[in-house]
């Protein structure tokens, strides 16, 4: 049940917001006090409730492209949410994969902006969470307030849900959106967006595409102590599996065997182990594979600036708390790990299998070994060139059988600053009295490059209020009812979509 001082800190936030007026420049024009808030205050605390359940309902859906989990009702209920919306027309977009979303809404306005959306979230071990992972409970959290617990709460079921919720709510309050809306939405995020590019590609949303400014994705975009950060970018993935099998070696077991034969037979899961020590420098810390730094674009003097000016207004030792990390790599300060953090590629392990994992031991040799692995890229690197030196460079050293199983990846994204998203995004946030830090890209990835590469050349990012944590983790989290002054909500984090929509439209 919520508070007093709950509902008092949500109405508090939602009355607060973008108060004050302030002269936002964007583009040639300036939007003053931009629209008028209160019919879509009023119509965001009426519908509350009903945004709130929206969401529950829609992480009560599981939907794990990893598992083939709930996919198709995931897609459906995606659709039938954009039809509530106001999207006029609805499109199911078979793939190779799992089924991607086009979507329009056309308000009559001038301008059009794209969006993004992804229905798909990572797997989950229910055991390791507080609440089950698919109940959506709304849950107390110290230092939050009132949040939902579940998988997808943060990503990115909960700022999506919220967006839509803006919609619900400028219709509501009888008003025209004022822009017009392209919006394509995928079901493999969480694998790497294998087939996205089967949605985009296609002729008409190209062309729906091709009209638009900028492409965008809802996002929680504020830490727990209020304040945002602006990429200007996002870094490139590849996730694949290396496999070492008996089988496929010609050596070691063709499935497992009793361990007490190992004087006499090769080890696939030591085969393993040597190819991965070639991947990376003695430490682990830095990719090894040849030629690897070859097109790494370093950090220009701005670049190191922004990050200098981001890590002198942020806690370090709050930073480290919340990431669970006593030290940086090779005890760097935070200066310094905060530039690898944006400038360098990494070769990561997600996981490794081989044998029996379970309770006690179990004497056997196994026949089969895998990696679970990722790779973070960064421009001017490519996904297809990467994958390219990842085999040379196993075979180059002798390791042709170790198989290099690529699930999905893509290239990294950069947007300019000047750019009418960036500058928007400013606006906004300044309106609230939050001045934003600006990243050079985001150590994460998403599947912008689709945006902001040829043929469409568009700027791509995230925007949004609001707060959540635990992606990709147990017990994640978004913030419903916030009981910090500094933090919104979910109906603030609704309001500042609205006037985000508003700003982009002044924008050219």
């Amino acid at each position: 049940m919520a508070s007093g001082a709950g509902m008092m800190g949500r109405r508090g936030l939602l009355q607060g917001a973008a108060a004050g007026g302030a002269m936002l420049a964007l583009g040639g024009n300036a939007w003053a006090k931009g629209p008028d808030l209160k019919p879509f205050k009023a119509e965001i605390e009426k519908r509350h409730d009903e945004a709130v359940a929206r969401l529950q309902n829609w992480i009560r859906q599981p939907s794990i492209a990893a598992e083939n989990r709930g996919m198709e009702e995931g897609c459906k209920l995606t659709m039938e949410m954009f039809k509530d919306a106001g999207f006029q027309s609805v499109t199911r977009m078979p793939t190779d994969g799992q089924p991607g979303i086009f979507a329009t809404l056309d308000a009559g306005a001038p301008r059009t902006v794209g969006m993004y959306f992804m229905y798909d979230v990572k797997q989950v071990n229910p055991a390791e969470w507080v609440s089950p992972p698919f109940e959506a409970n709304l849950v107390d959290k110290p230092g939050f307030g009132k949040v939902i617990i579940g998988r997808g709460a943060t990503n990115q079921k909960g700022p999506e849900a919220t967006f839509l919720a803006a919609l619900h709510a400028i219709r509501g309050a009888g008003k025209k959106l004022p822009v017009n809306l392209v919006m394509v939405a995928e079901g493999e995020e969480e694998i790497a967006s294998p087939h996205f590019s089967q949605v985009v590609r296609q002729p008409q949303v190209l062309q729906a595409l091709g009209k638009c400014g900028e492409v965008w994705m809802p996002f929680a975009s504020q830490s727990p102590s209020g304040g945002v950060e602006i990429d200007l970018g996002a870094k490139g993935v590849i996730e694949l599996e290396l496999v070492s099998s008996g089988a496929h070696w010609g050596r070691g077991p063709a499935q497992d065997l009793h361990s007490s034969y190992k004087a006499m037979v090769d080890s696939p899961a030591w085969r393993l182990v040597q190819a991965l020590t070639t991947l990376v420098s003695a430490d682990g810390n830095d990719p090894a594979i040849d030629g690897w730094f070859e097109h790494v674009r370093p950090l220009s003097a701005h670049e190191k600036e922004m990050i200098a000016n981001a890590v002198s207004k942020q806690n370090e030792a709050a930073v480290k708390a919340q990431m669970g990390v006593q030290k940086w790599v090779r005890d760097l300060d935070f200066l310094a790990a905060s530039e690898r953090l944006a400038s360098q590629p990494t070769v990561n392990i997600e996981g490794l299998v081989a044998g029996y994992t379970g309770v006690g031991g179990k004497t056997v040799l196994p026949g089969r070994a895998v990696a679970k692995m990722d790779l973070r890229l960064v421009p001017d690197q490519t996904a297809a060139e990467a994958q390219a030196k990842l085999r040379a460079h196993l075979a180059k050293r002798g390791f042709e059988d170790i198989e290099v199983n690529v699930t999905g990846g893509y290239d990294p994204t950069e947007t300019a600053e000047d750019s009418a998203l960036i500058r928007a995004e400013k606006a906004i946030y300044r309106g609230r009295g939050i001045e934003p830090l600006m990243i050079p890209r985001l150590a994460g990835s998403w599947p912008g490059y689709i945006f902001t590469g040829a043929p469409l050349s568009k700027p791509a990012g995230h925007f949004g209020m609001g707060h959540g944590s635990g992606a990709h983790a147990p017990n994640e989290y978004y913030v419903i009812e916030s009981s910090n002054p500094k933090v919104d909500g979910i109906d603030g984090a609704t309001l500042s979509y609205i006037e985000f929509l508003y700003a982009l439209a002044a924008t050219h």
